[in-house]
């Protein structure tokens, strides 16, 4: 924190800035306000909050924090103390459970505005005390916006308080003009709530006036936070208080190499004596060390000034690598998204496979199918002699394309119910396959947990999905043969027969592969193929069944596409809404470079 401690040479006063502080304030000089800074500000603004961070990956949680905690400081602080350099210096009076804090801000403006005691936590809604002439500057939403606006007495002991909720604003003429002092809560309350708003305003402030006492200054949460300030070049003094007179100078010195050890020498150390309290408040010679340094700062208007620029200036400094580390984490989010999502496609993609394999494997070429082409071609017998009775068969076929179309529905039906279970089957394994992927992972379970549905099973409709995707397949298998027929007289009446004759033959020819297939099903596909090709050669020629084969597999390979897309999209569309949305990691990056841009323009 060395801008701010050395313009004021350990606490003694002294206005005087070192060279060090003079040329980090120099880089936002008191002025209009910066027109390109507070655009990019504005901008990374947006972009921060546009980014969900919401997959559970490594850094997760802490990324989620450092999101929330960097929107706030450019809404609370850095952009409205940029807009207005002029307003007050708000000093932020923070510290431990028990610190004092409440009890020093009552001393220091001489009556009780902020609540005191022994219950714990005292201090549930932020108190701002300022002086009646600087009302303009609070009463709104300029800094805190998040905060609703409260007077009157202090409610935190009241049934209906809800915890930082709210900002009690309170007035007093004992104060000078120009200066504010915020009481916060406890940065380490057993109220999740509370701890978290101390942070919030700790980032908001332009000083940070850090409490501590002789039993906890050692602790470490209160480091943690010494050190941000440190990082972030924000203007520092800490108040030891409730020393022991007998302890006082080992305490001290102490805290001074401590304070030392953490880069933080400069800062300014205000030691506040235990007392009895008089009427209810710490005694004036006891203050008096806090009270003359704050009183110095207050009727000096240059020194107010140059300690706003230097908090400032650290704030917007520290913008760079905050965003580098946000960058990581986002980096991080994009990383396991792609890997969730490639466990997806790679499950459906093997159901896809696995379904192309089986549709020239002959596997669907069984049992109720078989015996359905057998009643609707001939008897078993029939595939015995079926080089000798080719010419039969082929005009028995033709015989029941043209007249007689109930024959071909049993085998459309048989046709129908095989290729159906097929397609239900690979959605059912690849919706497992990707599920049990995801919970290898954390993020993945957390995904998982988080679904409305049970993503390991296929989605609930797939049944009645698969029964129309194949109806629709059949309906193109329809319209190739007609397409193909052209004006062959023969295949006139086709269109009013719907999907049988030729195309239950084409189907079969497609389906009617050895792979897959055993014993007696070998010899009797074996002759199907045959006996579909002949049939097919004799309607429509050699060339164009080949065609017609090959378009037809073509469609149902894409209709299965279609489906599975459909079934995995499920964990595609869970996946989209925990991960940055498109553009939002760019728009980060680019808002990040263009503060540094604007910042060393300023």
């Amino acid at each position: 924190m060395t801008a701010y401690a050395a313009a004021w040479q350990g606490g003694k006063g002294d206005p005087t800035p070192a060279p060090a502080a003079a040329e980090n304030m120099t880089r936002l000089e008191k002025g209009p306000p910066h027109s390109s800074l507070l655009a990019a500000l504005r901008e990374l603004r947006g972009a921060t909050a546009d980014l969900p961070l919401n997959l559970q990956a490594p850094g997760a949680a802490e990324a989620r924090v450092q999101r929330d905690q960097l929107v706030a400081q450019l809404d609370d602080y850095l952009i409205p103390r940029l807009e207005q350099q002029d307003a007050p210096l708000l000093v932020v009076i923070g510290g431990s459970t028990g610190a004092g804090k409440s009890t020093l801000v009552n001393a220091l403006v001489g009556h009780e505005v902020s609540q005191a005691g022994v219950l714990r936590p005292t201090t549930r809604s932020p108190v701002l005390v300022f002086h009646p002439d600087d009302a303009g500057w609070f009463a709104g939403d300029r800094i805190l916006p998040g905060l609703a606006r409260t007077t009157g007495p202090d409610s935190a002991g009241s049934a209906g308080d809800q915890p930082g909720r709210s900002l009690r604003l309170v007035a007093v003429p004992s104060l000078t003009p120009g200066l504010a002092l915020l009481d916060a809560p406890d940065v380490d309350s057993f109220v999740e709530t509370n701890r978290e708003l101390a942070v919030q305003l700790l980032a908001a402030a332009d000083l940070w006036l850090f409490v501590t006492t002789a039993a906890r200054y050692a602790d470490a949460v209160p480091w943690d936070l010494l050190r941000v300030a440190r990082e972030r070049a924000t203007a520092l003094a800490v108040v030891l208080d409730r020393v022991p007179p007998e302890a006082l100078g080992e305490v001290e010195g102490h805290l001074r190499q401590l304070l030392n050890r953490e880069g933080l020498a400069d800062a300014p150390l205000l030691v506040v004596p235990e007392a009895p309290l008089q009427n209810g408040r710490l005694p004036d010679s006891a203050v008096a060390p806090v009270r003359n340094w704050i009183g110095a700062l207050a009727a000096d208007a240059g020194a107010r000034a140059e300690v706003i620029r230097a908090t400032l200036t650290g704030a917007v400094n520290s913008l760079q690598v905050r965003g580098a580390a946000l960058a990581s984490a986002v980096d991080a989010q994009e990383q396991a998204a792609r890997e969730l999502g490639q466990a997806v496609d790679g499950a459906y993609d093997q159901a896809r496979a696995t379904v192309a394999h089986e549709l020239t494997g002959g596997t669907l070429l069984r049992g109720e199918v078989l015996a359905r082409w057998q009643e609707f071609v001939g008897t078993g017998e029939l595939m015995r002699t079926l080089e000798s009775r080719i010419g039969w068969v082929r005009d028995r076929v033709v015989s029941a394309v043209m007249g007689r179309p109930s024959g071909a529905a049993p085998v459309e039906q048989a046709l129908e119910s095989s290729l159906e279970g097929l397609l239900r089957d690979a959605a059912e394994r690849a919706a497992a396959t990707a599920a049990a992927a995801w919970s290898t992972r954390a993020d993945g379970r957390a995904l998982l947990a988080g679904s409305s549905t049970d993503l390991a099973r296929a989605d609930a409709d797939i049944a009645a999905r698969a029964e129309q995707t194949v109806r629709t397949w059949q309906g193109e298998v329809l319209e190739l043969v007609r397409a193909e027929g052209g004006d062959r007289r023969q295949l006139a009446k086709l269109a009013s027969y719907g999907v049988n004759g030729a195309g239950s033959v084409l189907i079969v020819a497609l389906f009617a592969q050895t792979g897959g297939l055993t014993g007696g099903e070998i010899a009797i596909a074996g002759g199907t193929a045959a006996l579909s090709q002949k049939v097919l050669e004799a309607i429509f020629g050699d060339q164009a069944v080949r065609s017609l084969a090959a378009r037809a597999r073509e469609a149902l390979l894409e209709q299965v596409e279609a489906l599975l897309a459909a079934d995995a999209d499920r964990f595609h569309e869970l996946l989209a809404q925990g991960s940055p949305p498109p553009g939002a990691t760019s728009r980060f990056r680019a808002a990040v470079h263009a503060v540094g841009a604007a910042r060393a323009e300023s």
